[in-house]
């Protein structure tokens, strides 16, 4: 059939023609032939050549490619051409394509990639397609190769993207999306950008390239357990307190760099230390695992690690210091039970790291008081214990105190039989039984109802009774039991009356005064003072005014010249059987005699009672009487203890502090301190109370705070040593002790106080045991108070001898002086330089010398009422008696009767520059010097005597030696040797003599030449004699020839 077409004559345009539009038809417009056409060959000339063209493909063909001729498709584009056999012969069909479609993408891609990877994997995969590619028919004979549906690339759109696009396949356009730089999950962890495919079909002019759209990619960066597990701190600590199960005591906490949730979660702690009795959990919450005790482990030291969720560890492990202390009871912590004090010190801070325990309660207020217990000591605190007269003196009262109740002594010697206080250290204090009172002499005080008065005293009355107890009464010493002013307690209340003077006019008038106070019964000490100016009386108690709550009134007394009887502690009255306002029975006085009587006694203590007359005492006099001299002392530091309320009494003795902040009461209460502002306090412990009260924020008591005591150990102070030195032995012409001046006792005296103090050797003195403490003597300054001199052996004789000193200078030093029989007495608070001088003055007068021939005087000064008292000072003091020298002519050897030589041994005040050290320094009188050149002349003629009798002896020796042989011997044995009287009593006059001057080593030169006797003179005679007639010279001390009866 085939070979016959080549007998067919077709023009070769008609072929052509329809052959190309069959072609284009079934492209272009979807036409189908149903047959191949059979075409004359163009290719090789052959015959029966022919193109077959074919049906719908997907890429269809545009025109047929002659062997020669024309071809309408780009050479680029032209296929192979591929021979085909068919009936003998090859056909080649050549398709020319065209680039019509885009690449087709998924709208969205989510991809996944590791750190440690660059491949991402998306989902789905990245596959490009085109309709322009082409499909295989089933025919084999045909095969279509074409470019136009090829995947050249892809595009990836965004900024900083680490990621490219490959294409793994271009004809099914499979690519994939690979990092371009090492991914860090930590730095980002996702990306999302665009992509877009393209093709590889172009045209002539290289815009022919189809772009797909643009499609969205995620990408997630997957992270790798790179980090381990690091601790917020390196060490943790917490206080816990025993016998408590607790849920949670701290937290440990790590954290994990990696970015994933996997790998940078702490999945769980653990504690590395084995055997303790805590556990972590997941959240790292670390508990106890048993009740905790202090005693057993005061801290526990543990070791935690952590684990994140890929197991991986913590490269460092946290130490956790776990502190375990005592069950929290709350109240004041860091304070000491006692406390000492060192005397002059100053203040001393009680409780310098003292805090309160809350053991966290919320508190809405504290208030503390603290309370420092000094009832003990003395009149109820330190105070200075001079007299009383002295202390009103201080404190700036006028003059004219009497003091009733003054320490016994001298002439003030009424309160002897009263029971006092043993000791020195506090005020002198009496005690009062119910049995017993004290009557005043006459005339120590005089009290006039017209004129206003103060009655000042201390007391502390108990126990308590239902009788009344006369502090001070003033009533008639006979016949009636009438009472002109007197001071009782009945029960709790204190009564003052005072009866109106007879001469006052006849009207009622204020008599009978009544206070009612709780101290009059509480047994401690108080301070009263009674301001009396009728009609008014002031009462004050312990520096505070106190008004009368009840005031009777009453006629004036009744004219009398019945005299009174001024008491304390009682009140005197006549017995009559019938008790007069009295409540005790009376119980009689045996050295009044009669029927008389004392009642209404006193029982406690008193001390101090004073009446001053003609002046009231002010306040500021009041005050300075009461005030302690120890105390709680509180200074608050500019910044600290803000919102603390502050109160204190006045004897400063309680402090109350009351706050809202914990912490600033706690740095208020560290600067409470003690302070004792004496010189020389009363040692011995004042106890310390501290009591609290804790409120909440519901107004109610939610904490109790169990209350403290401590006390305060006041150290016994370094006693001063008040040494008296001067002249303590001269002598005086009788003339000058009967002048008006007199003689001068203490001419050169000299006061001072020293205090010896333990001086710690320096270096390594106190590792080394064999180096011992030095004692120090340091002089200081200090006041006295009294100073007595007193005469010894008889009591002076007010008809002819006196102790006399000038008032005028006294009363310029404020000292005040007394006298009596015994001496005199100086009184009142001033330095030593003041007592020197005043004693310097102190006189003593005799005008009649006569029978005198010496008088002694001891001289005593203390300090604080006699707590601290110095040395006896003894002065002799002799007279000089004008003599007749002529009297005592023969007796050589005599001395006169007014010699008195005595050995004294005196007080070592070594360091002190005395004017005259020589005790026996004295000025010579004329009687004395004439009694001194008679004796010296005596002794003269006696040596000169003696010499003459040893030369006329010595002469007639030699003159018999010459008239006989040398071998001729005295026949002595009808010789007759007497003993010279004489020269014996030389003898035993010299030795006499020599043995006072060893005593005594004062002698002088000239007194040696005055004391030569015979013997002295014969030794020195003798001291030429040869050895071998030392045995007659010795003979010849004792023997000496009688040659009386011998011729010169």
């Amino acid at each position: 059939m085939w070979k016959n077409t080549r007998n067919i004559k077709f023009p070769i345009v008609t072929i052509f023609f329809f052959f190309f539009c069959g072609t284009w038809a079934s492209h272009c417009w979807g036409l189908s032939l149903l047959g191949p056409l059979p075409l004359q060959s163009t290719g090789s000339g052959r015959a029966g050549s022919a193109t077959m063209a074919h049906g719908p493909s997907r890429s269809a063909a545009c025109g047929i490619l002659p062997d020669r001729g024309t071809n309408p498709c780009p050479l680029h584009r032209q296929a192979d051409p591929q021979p085909l056999h068919h009936q003998g012969g090859p056909v080649t069909i050549v398709k020319c394509a065209i680039n019509k479609h885009k690449p087709w993408l998924e709208p969205t891609y989510h991809g996944l990639v590791t750190e440690s990877d660059s491949t991402v994997l998306l989902d789905p995969p990245l596959i490009a397609l085109d309709k322009d590619a082409p499909l295989r028919f089933a025919e084999s004979f045909e095969v279509t190769v074409t470019k136009e549906g090829e995947i050249c690339g892809f595009k990836i759109h965004g900024q900083n993207v680490p990621f490219d696009a490959v294409v793994v396949d271009k004809s099914t356009g499979e690519g994939i999306i690979r990092s371009k730089e090492k991914l860090d999950c930590e730095l980002q962890k996702d990306y999302t950008f665009t992509i877009q495919a393209y093709d590889c079909g172009k045209g002539p002019d290289g815009a022919n390239v189809k772009k797909s759209h643009k499609a969205t990619v995620h990408i997630q960066v997957n992270d790798v357990n790179e980090y381990a597990p690091v601790f917020k701190e390196k060490s943790y600590k917490a206080t816990v307190v025993e016998g408590k199960q607790y849920d949670s005591i701290l937290r440990v906490e790590a954290v994990d760099a990696d970015c994933s949730p996997q790998f940078s979660q702490i999945c769980s702690y653990e504690i590395v230390t084995p055997d303790v009795p805590f556990a972590v959990d997941k959240d790292g919450y670390i508990k106890n695992t048993e009740k905790l005790n202090s005693r057993k482990e005061q801290q526990y030291k543990l070791t935690v690690t952590a684990y994140d969720c890929g197991k991986k560890r913590a490269t460092e492990d946290a130490l956790v210091k776990i502190s375990i202390k005592p069950t929290c009871t709350p109240g004041w912590q860091g304070w000491n039970k006692r406390v000492e004090y060192e005397p002059g010190t100053g203040a001393l801070a009680l409780f310098p790291n003292v805090h309160l325990e809350t053991c966290g309660e919320s508190v809405a207020s504290v208030q503390v008081t603290v309370e420092l217990e000094t009832s003990h000591i003395g009149k109820g605190c330190d105070r200075d214990t001079y007299s009383e007269k002295s202390l009103h003196r201080l404190c700036g009262a006028a003059s004219g105190t009497a003091e009733l109740l003054p320490s016994p002594g001298g002439s003030l010697n009424w309160t002897i039989g009263l029971p006092t206080d043993n000791g020195h250290d506090s005020d002198q204090v009496f005690e009062f039984n119910g049995t017993q009172g004290v009557r005043v002499p006459d005339g120590v005080v005089s009290v006039n109802p017209k004129e206003p008065f103060t009655i000042s005293v201390w007391m502390r009355h108990g126990p308590f009774g239902r009788k009344k107890e006369t502090v001070l009464c003033s009533s008639d010493k006979t016949d009636m039991n009438r009472h002109h002013y007197s001071l009782y307690v009945h029960g709790c209340r204190l009564i003052f009356l005072l009866r109106q003077d007879p001469s006052e006019e006849k009207k009622y008038k204020p008599a009978e005064f009544h206070w009612k106070l709780n101290e009059v019964c509480d047994e401690e000490w108080h301070h009263y003072v009674l301001n009396v100016e009728i009609p008014n009386v002031t009462l004050y108690v312990d520096g505070v005014s106190h008004k009368p709550f009840s005031v009777t009134e009453d006629y004036p007394l009744h004219a009398s010249k019945i005299e009174t009887q001024l008491m304390v502690g009682a009140c005197w009255q006549e017995y009559s059987g019938v008790e007069n306002d009295n409540e005790t029975e009376p119980v009689p006085v045996a050295s009044a005699g009669g029927d008389l009587h004392m009642t209404q006694f006193f029982r406690g203590n008193l001390a101090g009672l004073t009446i001053r007359s003609g002046k009231l005492t002010d306040k500021k006099v009041i005050d300075c009487l009461y005030t302690c001299k120890e105390g709680l002392d509180l200074h608050i530091p500019e910044g600290s203890g803000s919102g603390v309320k502050i109160q204190a009494n006045p004897s400063q003795s309680v402090l109350t502090l009351e706050g809202e902040d914990v912490a600033e009461l706690d740095k208020a209460m560290q600067h409470i301190s003690y302070l004792n502002s004496r010189q020389f306090p009363t040692p011995g412990i004042r106890r310390l109370k501290i009591t609290s009260v804790v409120k909440c924020f519901n107004e109610a008591a939610c904490l109790s705070v169990p209350a403290l005591d401590g006390y305060v150990m006041v150290l016994q102070p370094e006693e001063p040593k008040i040494s008296l030195s001067g002249i303590h032995h001269f002598a005086r012409a009788a003339s000058e002790f009967e002048s008006a001046e007199g003689v001068f006792l203490f001419p050169e005296l000299r006061i001072i106080s020293t205090i010896t103090r333990e001086v710690e050797p320096e270096g390594e003195g106190d590792e080394d045991p064999t180096v011992q403490e030095s004692l120090v003597s340091e002089e200081i300054v200090h006041d006295l108070d009294t100073c007595e001199v007193t005469v010894e052996g008889e009591e002076l004789n007010r008809e002819q001898e006196s102790l006399e000193v000038d008032t005028a200078r006294l009363q310029q030093k404020g000292i005040e002086v007394s006298s009596s029989d015994l001496g005199v007495v100086f009184t009142g608070v001033d330095t030593m330089a003041s007592y020197e001088e005043v004693l310097h003055l102190l006189r003593y007068r005799n005008w009649h010398t006569r029978s005198l021939l010496d008088r002694k005087f001891k001289l005593v000064c203390s300090e604080l009422n006699g707590r601290y008292v110095s040395n006896e000072f003894q002065v002799e003091v002799n007279v000089i008696h004008t003599a007749n020298p002529v009297e005592h002519a023969s007796h050589m050897a005599a001395q006169p009767q007014f010699v008195h030589p005595e050995h004294r041994s005196f007080i070592d005040l070594s360091g002190h520059n005395l004017a005259n050290p020589h005790p026996f320094a004295v000025v010579p009188s004329t009687a004395t010097v004439v009694i001194v050149v008679c004796v010296s002349f005596l002794v003269f003629m006696i040596i000169l005597g003696v010499f003459r009798i040893r030369a006329a002896h010595q002469r007639t020796m030699r003159d018999q030696d010459s008239g006989k042989e040398n071998e001729m011997d005295w026949d002595d044995s009808a010789l007759t040797i007497t003993v010279n009287p004489m020269e014996t009593y030389e003898d035993q006059h010299s030795s006499e003599e020599e043995e006072e001057e060893e005593e005594e080593e004062e002698s002088d030169a000239g007194d040696e030449e005055d004391d030569i006797t015979s013997a002295e003179s014969e030794s020195s005679e003798e001291e030429g004699v040869e050895p071998g007639d030392r045995q007659t010279a010795s003979r010849q001390q004792q023997l000496e020839w009688d040659d009386s009866t011998l011729s010169y």
